[in-house]
């Protein structure tokens, strides 16, 4: 049974569902930062995904990180598996701006995260809502 690292539950805000991946917002808003989660459980690497999640799981992070290209005008999306921390595998879509900032560097580390104003939740959700969950 898929059950999210608690984590990702705790440092996330949760958009939705995709066909294959849970889609949350990283409670952070220096960036836009797009977290994509498979609903399967005990999955650690893209490898332990069946070939057909793995191509779901692309055409996912995909659709989302050209969204969000779009709409934010990125200069460059990041997009990353990491899991040195949480071992449950996520995908991370950053949407990346020459002045946010970690530039050029990456976003891990290099600053305390800023907290959406819990006022400014239903908005940014509904928001994201829109952009990444409708065909």
């Amino acid at each position: 049974m898929f059950t999210l690292h608690p984590t990702l539950a705790a440092d996330t805000l949760e958009i939705g569902d995709l066909p294959l991946c849970k889609v949350l917002l990283m409670n952070d808003q220096h960036y836009p930062w797009v977290i994509l989660v498979p609903r399967q459980a005990d999955i650690r690497e893209i490898f332990d995904l069946s070939t057909a999640d793995q191509q779901k799981l692309w055409q996912e992070t995909n659709l989302v990180a050209q969204r969000m290209h779009d709409y934010y005008q990125a200069n460059k999306m990041n997009v990353a598996t990491l899991g040195n921390m949480v071992p449950q595998l996520h995908m991370h879509v950053i949407a990346r701006h020459h002045h946010d900032p970690a530039w050029p560097s990456p976003v891990w580390g290099k600053q305390a995260a800023l907290p959406y104003p819990p006022s400014n939740h239903d908005n940014i959700l509904s928001t994201l809502r829109n952009l990444l969950l409708k065909s």
